[in-house]
């Protein structure tokens, strides 16, 4: 079964995500308006993280993310986080759903949770955009690196979001978050490349962090809605993991892609991009830099080894979940199997550094 089957469409609430219906019914009568019930619930198959759900009324369609159930980690699964972001942006004309309404009284339906518009379109779980005639494809990676070099040309201040995170110093502290995150989840068990990671990695952080931009953190082809006949991005979606960064960060992780394998979370690596008319990562990263006044991106691998190391981390904590019972994903298991692949290419990453 390919992604695009696995985690396109909904599917019946599962068990663990079920909530009363008519406590959501009367919150939004309160809140969004326009809206006359009744309220049909679905819950899309993807999302590993916080369990989304289709709401449809009269015709009309909503998304809605909540936290999971059941224990959480500190500081993770930060919904009002993501509704603060896509509101912001969506003044500043970046393309992302209209943010509707934030509840944050968890007798509502168990946790915290938004509502945002649907936006009706296309997601692409292949990086490799086969749905795509072959000679449309080089404008559908052009309008996500268009749509990732608007993000970062953004003014944190300007968007109202000067406050969303601590400025300076990205690397260090995403490298201590997710390090601390993975050493404390004892239930996902321990990786021998990971552990090598945590030692390497703050010992090599390049100079000149001083860069702050609006990340997204998790940008990917399958991450955004594109227009359902024309290479253009309708909405960038899933802004968990968003915050204030180094752009660079949020760009090579993106850029992640030309360096995983064919099969790997959205990889490309091992495919005649040639044949397939996808444009080069030379090439691609050019048109970035073109787009945000650079010359280049030194410490490529750094920057590559730091995101492999950090989407290991972010898959150790699902791996953690399904060990507690808590995982929102019915694939989460597929997942996790990745964990110590990913973890390798890492550290594969750190030694074309120059580490060793």
């Amino acid at each position: 079964m390919s992604r695009s089957e696995q985690n396109s469409g909904t599917v019946a609430v599962r068990e663990a995500h079920r909530f009363d219906v008519s406590r959501l019914q009367r919150f939004m009568e309160q809140e969004v308006a326009g809206f006359a019930g009744p309220l049909t619930v679905e819950q899309f198959k993807g999302g590993q993280s916080n369990p989304t759900y289709k709401l449809t009324i009269a015709g009309r369609s909503y998304v809605l993310r909540r936290k999971p159930p059941g224990k959480l980690l500190p500081g993770a699964h930060a919904v009002d986080r993501e509704y603060r972001v896509i509101e912001a942006l969506g003044r500043q004309g970046l393309p992302v759903a209209k943010a509707v309404a934030l509840c944050l009284d968890e007798e509502v339906i168990g946790t915290a949770f938004y509502i945002m518009e649907m936006v009706d379109g296309r997601i692409f779980w292949d990086p490799t955009f086969p749905e795509v005639d072959h000679e449309l494809r080089p404008a559908y990676f052009d309008a996500m690196n268009a749509t990732i070099a608007a993000l970062h040309r953004i003014d944190p201040e300007a968007a109202g979001l000067g406050d969303y995170g601590k400025p300076g110093n990205y690397f260090a502290r995403q490298i201590g978050r997710w390090s601390k995150q993975y050493l404390q989840d004892e239930e996902a068990g321990r990786v021998p490349a990971m552990d090598k990671l945590v030692e390497w990695l703050p010992r090599n952080i390049p100079a000149g962090d001083g860069e702050v931009r609006i990340i997204h953190g998790d940008y990917r082809c399958d991450n955004m809605i594109f227009h359902a006949t024309e290479p253009r991005v309708l909405a960038v979606l899933d802004w968990e993991l968003s915050t204030l960064g180094h752009p660079l960060a949020d760009f090579s992780y993106h850029l992640m892609m030309y360096r995983m394998p064919a099969g790997m979370t959205s990889g490309l690596a091992g495919l005649d991009l040639g044949a397939l008319n996808i444009p080069s990562e030379q090439d691609y990263v050019a048109a970035y830099c073109a787009r945000t006044g650079r010359s280049g991106i030194p410490d490529l691998d750094f920057y590559m080894a730091f995101n492999m190391f950090r989407l290991a981390a972010i898959i150790h904590g699902i791996k953690g979940r399904i060990a507690r019972g808590t995982a929102a994903s019915a694939h989460a298991d597929k997942m996790a199997a990745s964990l110590e692949p990913l973890a390798d290419l890492a550290w594969t990453q750190a030694r074309r550094a120059g580490a060793y």
